[in-house]
Order: C-alpha cells, then sequence, then structure tokens
C-alpha cells in the first residue's frame, strides 16, 4: 500500500510540474506590476458656537466638531515563471478619528494602524482548469515583516517578522487564494524577543455579477500555538473578515460599500474583543506593467 501511494505521489508531482497554468486563452509570463487599490474615506463636521445652542433640539447645531480620515494603499509586483510564482506586495491603512467637544479635551481614536510587507514563493505543481472555474495548486513559502505608522500611546510600535509555508489553491477565475499554513514568527514588540508559533488558514473569493460589477470576499483565521515569551498582550486567536461590493464608476474608478469585522482572544483573560467596520470606499487602481501572455 505504501508503494502504491509513493507512485501515486511521485506521477503527481512529476505530472504538476510539466503542467501549465490555468487559463484558456493563454499564460502569464514575466512581471506584472500592479497597484491594485488606493482608497481615501473622509468625512468632517465643523459646528461653531454649539455651546449657546446646547438647550435647542436641533443636532445639527449642538453636535461635537469631529474629524474622520482613512487611507489604504495595495500594491503588487509579481514575477510568473513556467513553473513557481514570486509575489511581492506592500499594504498601508491607515484610519484616525479626532472629536472636537464643546466643553472637553480633544479626542483622537486611531481605527486602523498597519505596514505590512510580504514576499513569497509559489510551486506551480497542479492545475486544474474545470472545478471552480479552474485554480492552480502547489506548496509556498512566505517571509513578511508587519509593523505599524505610530506608536500606541501606552505600548510599544508593533515589529513582527513572520515566516510562512504550506499549501494553496490560487490564481483562479473565482479562487483566488485559499490557503492553509504553519507560520513562525519573531516578534520585536517587547524586550525580550519572542519566538512564537501558529497555524492559519484563509481565502480570497472575487464574484463577478455583471458588467462594472464585482463581489470580493476574504477571510483569516490565526491560531496561536505556543510563545518563547509570556506577554500580556499574547493573543489566542485572531479572525478577520471583509466584504465588499465593487461599483465601476469610470475606467479605474470604484465605489465599494463594505464591512469589515475582526475579532481577537487575548490568551491570559477571557473577554474576547471584537471591531465591526462598516462604510463605502472610493478606490483607484492601476496597472503599471502587464504579464505577457502566451499560449499554452
Amino acid at each position: 500500500m505504501k508503494n502504491i501511494l509513493g507512485a501515486f505521489l511521485c506521477t503527481l508531482l512529476l505530472w504538476g510540474g510539466t503542467v501549465p497554468p490555468a487559463g484558456a486563452e493563454g499564460v502569464k509570463r514575466g512581471w506584472e506590476v500592479d497597484l491594485s487599490k488606493l482608497a481615501f474615506d473622509f468625512n468632517s463636521t465643523e459646528v461653531k458656537n454649539a455651546a449657546a445652542y446646547q438647550d435647542f433640539s436641533q443636532a445639527r447645531l449642538t453636535a461635537d466638531s469631529q474629524t474622520a480620515v482613512r487611507g489604504l494603499l495595495n500594491a503588487s509586483a509579481d514575477y510568473h515563471a513556467r513553473h513557481y510564482l514570486w509575489s511581492n506586495e506592500l499594504l498601508l491603512d491607515y484610519g484616525r478619528t479626532k472629536i472636537r467637544p464643546v466643553d472637553d479635551e480633544t479626542i483622537v481614536n486611531e481605527n486602523a494602524d498597519q505596514i505590512l510587507f510580504t514576499t513569497g514563493y509559489t510551486q506551480r505543481l497542479w492545475n486544474i482548469p474545470n472545478l471552480l472555474g479552474g485554480f492552480e495548486m502547489g506548496p509556498f513559502a512566505n517571509l513578511g515583516y508587519e509593523t505599524e505608522f505610530t506608536k500606541p500611546e501606552d505600548a510599544p510600535r508593533k515589529r513582527v517578522l513572520r515566516a510562512t509555508a504550506g499549501v494553496k489553491l490560487f490564481e483562479g477565475k473565482y479562487l483566488k487564494s485559499l490557503f492553509a499554513a504553519v507560520v513562525g514568527e519573531r516578534d520585536y514588540t517587547y524586550s525580550p524577543t519572542s519566538n512564537k508559533l501558529a497555524w492559519e488558514a484563509g481565502f480570497k473569493i472575487e464574484q463577478p455579477l455583471r458588467e462594472g460589477v464585482k463581489a470580493q470576499y476574504e477571510v483569516l483565521f490565526r491560531d496561536y500555538l505556543s510563545e518563547s515569551e509570556r506577554v500580556q498582550t499574547d493573543l489566542d486567536y485572531e479572525f478577520s473578515a471583509d466584504a465588499r461590493l465593487e461599483v465601476q464608476l469610470y475606467k479605474n474608478l470604484y465605489l465599494a460599500p463594505f464591512v469589515s469585522y475582526y475579532t481577537a482572544q487575548a490568551k491570559y483573560f477571557g473577554k474576547r474583543g471584537e471591531n465591526v467596520y462598516v462604510g463605502v470606499s472610493l478606490s483607484f487602481s492601476h496597472l503599471f506593467k502587464a504579464a505577457e501572455v502566451v499560449e499554452q
């Protein structure tokens, strides 16, 4: 039985290594550089002489002045070869809200703060063209660094070096990514640094609804198994989900209503934290360099 299983796996590896990527009209070769999303959300309320109108039942005169802003940039540079994909991604996400109460000090809250750079190698082993719109499958390994723009007031700046290795389905018509992986982290946020072990899984799906309209769904779950240094802010697990409907307004300009959900459980106390963010985003995308498409 072991010999039969070994022979079967060897056959799959050899077959997968010679099969070109999915796609009836051709396959990608060479560099592709893409600004996949540059989004900006902004709203401001400025109220003057609000203290004099506190007894009036008119919210537009008695409200607190406030400004909310959030910006997101997601860019990638990928090299497509016959047997592998080298991917590089940069994610910048920052948002803050400033509230100016009538008779109190100004309050500033950050609702997003992340800088994430990831580079990774994916081996193209198998091509499944007739399932779920077609996709490829193979092992992958990523190396990433995560930090933030501003240091929290009562905590050090987040600095995490993260290595990931696993198997994923990718570059499908609908299924852009589906993966499971082992994660090793070197957390430099606190001293001494901590080595952490985790596993994670996630997916990203795109569903075209009609011309100029598509739905996007993205989910990530990470479960921490162990750490070399015990810190009160260690997480037991974290989960994030994002759903949005992108509507093309004009060429590369999109309007996207969305809902984002994040939850995490601390390892050393029982209350679970949650964050729900609902909004509408105006975004821009641009393909700087397209990979060459060649016939199979």
